[in-house]
């Protein structure tokens, strides 16, 4: 069902991959987009339990491929460092399969806001907590089941784990 990497040595274990998902702050959502064509979309997120979790507006173009087509891809780069005098980059990142679904469960919706709100306000629980009493109501939470995931890396940086 999912192709199988290619270049075998630079593929990324599922542990690796992982936590590429979980350093990162911001990744690439694509959906089945209007007429066909892909729409893909940068986005915060949040990475647990084998799920990815993000916020949008209650409509939107996100909402629209989402219920048009639930598989989706979600893309992280976690390095990307050009090396001109090489001709190359070295790079890290992920790319996740998985379904989409709109959080409707009033407790799974907030379980989910609490989890993205504490990635990117750690320490702030009051704060927090208040800004969720505010929102919560007008945005929407979105879980991607993840089903596949792949990593790959520049086999420079396969080599220079090789030496450690």
């Amino acid at each position: 069902m999912f192709r199988e990497m290619r270049r075998k040595k630079q593929v990324l274990t599922k542990e690796e991959a992982v936590a590429v998902l979980r350093r990162g702050t911001s990744g690439v959502l694509a959906v089945c987009g209007d007429d066909g064509y892909p729409y893909a979309v940068p986005l915060s997120y949040v990475y647990a339990d084998d799920k990815i979790f993000f916020h949008c507006a209650k409509t939107g173009h996100k909402l629209d491929g989402i219920a048009r087509n639930e598989k989706v891809s979600f893309c992280v780069i976690d390095r990307d460092e050009v090396v001109p005098e090489r001709y190359t980059t070295h790079y890290r990142s992920v790319i996740a399969f998985g379904k989409a679904r709109v959080l409707e469960d009033e407790t799974e919706k907030r379980a989910a806001l609490e989890k993205l709100a504490e990635r990117y306000s750690p320490g702030q629980t009051e704060g927090r907590a208040q800004e969720i009493k505010e929102q919560i109501d007008h945005l929407c939470m979105v879980e991607i089941s993840v089903e596949h995931m792949t990593g790959k890396q520049a086999k420079e940086l396969v080599k220079q784990n090789e030496m450690m």
